[in-house]
Parts: structure tokens; sequence; C-alpha cells
């Protein structure tokens, strides 16, 4: 017997992929039911190679015998549905920003902290974090196991994907307005300046203290997930490219940690590769080094060990490692991840 799912914000970008991972992986569900505006009553939306569903709306929809509800539409309406639907019975997975720092709904990510869900049982609601907190906590969980991480900095490229459909068609409106000599004004809605050919280190509202809200919650969510005594600054910034986030990072231990150690560590999910090899020794040729930089190098159009480009894989991606300072009480590392953000993550 399998599970009654409803997906909702299923015209959303993270809605779609949720759908298609949903067919991809055989997920046992005897009913898969689209969710989302009134604006999208009867849009047809796929479910697998050959499967459509007709979207019903979101706002009258009865969860009764409603099993697990993934939740995107934006964090204003799960605000008010994802209580209902968890009032109703089932188990509520929110993908927004809205109760990832609720104290009584857990905060997970499977590989990392996968017995927080437990704590589901108080609000029936799990929350999935920002798409580039997901990216780092699991690549810094298997090198804390080795030893506490005292402190991160982090700087992101993150997609305009990371906004939804509107910022991507905006990104391709800018640049091919630019080739065929039309303002790069005629189509400047999601960002505050162009996003064309420029990169913008502006994600989500300013703060108080100067940081973006963006860079808040890659803060707050981390120490919730990973460790609260962690010290972490963030920049993030936003990047003309469609799909894929990448960081670069930088970790200081509490204690020690050799390289052969970290490559070696306990793999959650993390694609390891042999990452830590230092340049060619003597007599090796230049040829050598050459390939060694390009092989140990990942972007999001790196193709990945199964053959297929890291930007559609589930996987995160660690290069570049390099031991910056090694003294017996304490190493610094940094290195340069990346990801697909819509396999993995979230929608605000």
């Amino acid at each position: 017997m399998g599970y009654r799912i409803a997906v909702a914000g299923a015209t959303g970008n993270v809605g779609r992929e949720v759908l298609s991972i949903l067919a991809e992986r055989r997920f046992p569900a005897d009913e898969v039911i689209a969710l989302a505006s009134s604006h999208s009553i009867g849009v047809e939306v796929g479910y697998g190679e050959d499967q459509t569903l007709k979207v019903r709306e979101l706002a009258a929809f009865d969860f009764d015998g409603i099993d697990i509800v993934l939740s995107s539409p934006g964090a204003k309406v799960s605000a008010e549905h994802s209580p209902r639907a968890a009032k109703a019975g089932a188990v509520v997975i929110d993908n927004t920003s809205h109760f990832r720092m609720h104290p009584d709904v857990p905060l997970v990510v499977p590989e990392v902290n996968p017995d927080a869900v437990a704590g589901y049982r108080k609000r029936g609601i799990i929350a999935n974090p920002n798409c580039s907190t997901i990216q780092l906590v699991t690549a810094l969980k298997p090198l804390h196991d080795l030893s506490p991480i005292k402190r991160v900095v982090v700087a992101t490229y993150q997609s305009t994907s990371g906004g939804g459909k509107a910022p991507m068609d905006e990104l391709f409106n800018q640049t091919r307005g630019i080739f065929t000599n039309q303002p790069v004004q005629k189509f400047q809605e999601n960002f505050t300046k162009q996003i064309a050919f420029n990169v913008i280190p502006h994600i989500d509202v300013f703060m108080d203290d100067g940081s973006t809200k963006e860079e808040w919650k890659i803060v707050a969510e981390t120490r919730k997930i990973l460790d609260p005594d962690i010290a972490l600054t963030a920049t993030c910034v936003r990047v003309p490219v469609f799909i894929g986030h990448a960081e670069a990072v930088n970790v200081e231990f509490d204690g020690p940690v050799s390289e052969d150690a970290a490559r070696k560590g306990k793999d959650h999910g993390l694609r390891q590769i042999e990452i830590f090899v230092r340049g060619p020794g003597p007599g090796r040729e230049a040829a050598m080094e050459k390939k060694r930089a390009a092989s140990l190098c990942f972007c999001s159009l790196s193709i990945s060990s199964v053959g297929v480009p890291c930007l559609v894989s589930d996987l995160i991606f660690w290069s570049r490692p390099e031991r910056l300072a090694s003294q017996t009480s304490i190493s610094i590392f940094r290195a340069f991840t990346c990801g697909y953000r819509a396999l993995r993550c979230s929608s605000s």
C-alpha cells in the first residue's frame, strides 16, 4: 500500500522538480496531487516521462487522508497552509523559509542530522534549509566529525534559479537584449542591479547590521543543524548563470586535521575524489600538473563520475582543497563546492 502525497507549489521550479524526482525514483505513492494557486487550476504538470497531473487549488484543498505534503509555494503561502495540512494528519516537509528557525520545528538535512526528524511530532512539520546552507553543511559534516569546526568563512556564487523562474527569465532577456541593442532596464524587475554579465552581492533584503538576510540564513541555519558554537561569516553573491550554486569555503578546526584524514573522512553524500593531491614532484612532466588541475576542479558543468554534468546530479561536489595552516593545535583548510540547487534545495 502506497502513500497519498500532495505537492504544494507544483507549478514552480522546485515543485516541478519534486514531481520529477518522485516519478524517477518510483516513490511508493498510490496518488500524487498537484496543488497551486487559483490561477493555475487545471494546468497540467509533468509526472514522470508520460504522465501529467491537473493542478488543483491549494487554498480549497482538503488534506484529510493525505500522508505526506511536500510544500514549496513560498513562505507566506506555506505559513497558512502547512499548519492546516499538519492539523489534518499529514507529515509536512516544508521547503520554504517560514518554519526553519522555529524552535519546535526540526531543520533537517538527511546526510547531516537525520535524527532530528523525530522532532516533527511537535507540529507535524519538517523544515528544509536554504539551498546554500544544504550545500555547505553537507560538505562540512564529515570534517566536523574529524575535529570540531571552530570557524567558517564562506562566499557563495548563487545562480538565478535561487529566485525562481522570473529571475531566470530576466537573465535570459537581459542577455539577449544586450546582443540586440535593447535597453537592459526594460528587463530589470527582480534584481536591484543588471544581472547579465554582472555579479550582485545582494540576495534578499539588507538587515540592520549590513548583512543580507540570505547571509543571515546561512549563519543561523548552519548553527541550528550542525553546531551552535561555530563562528561563521557568509557573503552571498548572485551570479549570471541559470542553475547550479557554488561556494568558496575556508574552515578552521579546533584541533589538528591531516590531509589524509580529511580525504578519508566518512562520506555523508559528499562526492569525495582524490582532492588532496599536491603538485607534481621532481621528474614529473608539466602535462601531469595540467591534467591534475583540470580533473580536480569541479564546476557546475563538470562531468561527474556517473557520466552526467554536476548540475543534474543530486550530489555535492568538493574540490580544490588546500591546507592553509597547520599547527599542533589547529588546522585551516579552504575548498570549493558546487551542486545543483533544484535537486537539493528550497523555495523562498
